[in-house]
C-alpha cells in the first residue's frame, strides 16, 4: 500500500470504529476490480479485487440478519422473517447502508468507474459492503461484525416490518401488480445512449400493455430497478387519491 492508500484505510477504520489486526484485509475489501486491474497494469501484482471477499460477506451478513430476526421477532413466522431478511439483504438496502456509513468516499476505483459515478452506484456499494463485512469477520470474528454493522441492519429490518421503507423495488412492484391487477410488469429495453465505456440503458416498464414508467442506468438491471422505483411512486400516488 502506498501512503495515500494507507491514509484512506486508516480513516475508514476510524469511521467504523474497528482497527484491523491485518489492515490488508480492509484494503482489499475497498478495492474494486477496476482499480485492481489498473494497478496490475502498472506492475502492482499484489493489488487484489474485493470479489472473493464479497462471496464470504454475503453469507456473513445473512447470518447476522437471520440471528437478529430470530431473536427480536419471536412471534414472526418463518415466511415473514424470510421476506424481511431478503429485503434487508437486497442490493438496494445494502447500498443504502453503505451510504449511511459514507463507504463511497473510501472506495478504490478505476478511472472509468470514477468518471461514470461508481462511488454512488448501488451494485458497487452493495458489493463493497459485503466485502467489508467479510474483512471484519475474517479479521476479528462475528462479534466485531455485529458491533460495526448490525445496528444498521436492525434499523431497516424494523422499518421494513412496519412498512415504513421499501427495498427491492422490482419484487415489491411485482407483488403489488399481482395482487391488484393480476398482471406482471414487463421490462423492455428501448434505448442505449453514450459511448461503449459510458453506455446508459433506457428501459420501458409496461403493465397490461400500458407504459407506466421509464428507467435509466449504466446496466439493464439498474435501468429496470429505476423504472420499478418510479412505477411504485406513480402507483402509490394513484392509490392515495
Amino acid at each position: 500500500m502506498n501512503e495515500e492508500e494507507t491514509k484512506k484505510i486508516i480513516d475508514f477504520m476510524e469511521s467504523i470504529g474497528y482497527r484491523f489486526l491485518e489492515p490488508r484485509l480492509i484494503y482489499t475489501a475497498l478495492c474494486h476490480s477496476s482499480y485492481s486491474h489498473e494497478q496490475r497494469q502498472r506492475g502492482r501484482k499484489d493489488v487484489e479485487s474485493n470479489e472473493r471477499l464479497e462471496f464470504l460477506g454475503d453469507a456473513a451478513i445473512d447470518l447476522i440478519i437471520a440471528e437478529y430476526l430470530y431473536t427480536h421477532f419471536p412471534d414472526a413466522a418463518e415466511g415473514v422473517m424470510a421476506k424481511i431478511k431478503a429485503a434487508v439483504a437486497s442490493e438496494e438496502a445494502l447500498a443504502q447502508i453503505a451510504r449511511d456509513i459514507n463507504l463511497g468516499s473510501y472506495l478504490f476505483l478505476g478511472r472509468g468507474e470514477e468518471i461514470t459515478g461508481g462511488r454512488d452506484r448501488d451494485s458497487i456499494l452493495a458489493d463493497t459492503l459485503e466485502a467489508v463485512a467479510a474483512a471484519i469477520y475474517t479479521d476479528g470474528g462475528i462479534e466485531p461484525l455485529k458491533r460495526c454493522l448490525l445496528s444498521h441492519f436492525a434499523r431497516y429490518a424494523q422499518e421494513i416490518s412496519e412498512g415504513k421503507v421499501v427495498f427491492d423495488y422490482k419484487t415489491h412492484l411485482q407483488e403489488i401488480t399481482q395482487e391488484r391487477f393480476r398482471q406482471l410488469p414487463e421490462y423492455i429495453l428501448v434505448d442505449e445512449k453514450g459511448p461503449s465505456h459510458m453506455k446508459k440503458f433506457v428501459v420501458e416498464l409496461r403493465l397490461n400493455r400500458k407504459t407506466i414508467a421509464f428507467g435509466e442506468g449504466f446496466s439493464i438491471k439498474e435501468a429496470e430497478k429505476d423504472a420499478a422505483k418510479k412505477a411504485l411512486e406513480k402507483l402509490k400516488g394513484e392509490f392515495d387519491q
